[in-house]
């Protein structure tokens, strides 16, 4: 093949994905909000690695923000990123500060009564610990008697709730709860000797294993599996089924699989997005 076959040939893939990507695009219904605006706007904490931090530039960084952005492209519009604290996110959302929080909320019954979701991943709640005690924290109830550390607002908190719960009810000693406002604290708890394990999102304690080569580990199985997914205004359809109709896209041309790639998150993919705004629709 000559230089300009193959040059006419990479132009002619170039064409085609910018086809693909327009014609995937044609197909979103975009809130009118984000029309006019020519912006999407989501809270983010930028303080949950890896779904959103800031990086050692000194931007935005993590999965959620490169599907947010990814997503952003599709519509045509800017990504604008409106940092607020995880636990002020749904009351943010409430008040009308924001539309779309994106901070890979699990799905619960007790959001789902003041928000709705559009789901992007799948996980569930671990024990994070250092290693001399994986082996006492492999079952739910080595978590009796222990001090474990939570991060406020997030899955894990009422998962929390429901191990201390599971303790009085078999006559062990109750699960003693810490709560700390941000991720970073809650690791800081475990590694300081403050806490014995704090619990978190399996894809977030799994990445902290590899990247802290070790200093925690995951112990035991994954407790409560839920569905992952950013949080929008209850009853907003418009935004809702535009998030669900872009995410589709992305995930139907491969975008969505090479930003998990990155992340070492494939395991969390899911085939489809999907809105949830009733408790019905969990698993059981």
């Amino acid at each position: 093949m000559s230089i300009l076959s193959m040059q006419r040939r990479m132009l002619g893939l170039v064409a085609g994905s910018a086809l693909m990507t327009t014609a995937y695009a044609a197909e979103i219904p975009i809130a009118q909000d984000v029309k006019d605006s020519g912006q999407l706007a989501i809270a983010s904490s930028l303080a949950y690695a890896p779904f959103e931090f800031v990086d050692e530039q000194g931007k935005p960084a993590g999965l959620d923000i490169e599907l947010a952005k990814a997503v952003a492209d599709r519509l045509g519009v800017k990504l604008k990123i409106v940092t607020i604290p995880f636990a002020s996110q749904i009351p943010a959302l409430a008040s009308g500060r924001v539309k779309i929080a994106w901070a890979t909320f699990s799905v619960t019954a007790e959001r789902l009564a003041q928000v709705d979701f559009v789901s992007f991943l799948e996980a569930g709640t671990v024990v994070s610990t250092l290693p001399a005690n994986k082996e006492r924290f492999a079952t739910q109830n080595g978590l009796c008697g222990a001090s474990v550390a939570v991060q406020s607002g997030t899955a894990a908190d009422f998962v929390a709730d429901r191990i201390v719960a599971d303790c009085e009810k078999a006559g062990l000693p109750a699960m003693r709860k810490a709560i700390y406002p941000e991720q970073k604290d809650v690791i800081q708890a475990v590694l300081s000797g403050r806490v014995e394990a704090r619990l978190d999102d399996s894809t977030s304690a799994g990445y902290y294993e590899a990247t802290s080569k070790g200093r925690m580990v995951v112990a035991g199985r994954s407790l409560y599996p839920a569905p992952l997914g950013a949080a929008v205004v209850k009853g907003d359809k418009a935004t809702a089924e535009m998030l669900e109709a872009a995410l589709s896209s992305l995930i139907a041309d491969g975008t969505y699989a090479t930003i998990l790639d990155k992340y070492n998150l494939r395991s969390s993919a899911v085939s489809k997005p999907a809105l949830y705004s009733n408790p019905s629709q969990l698993p059981q």
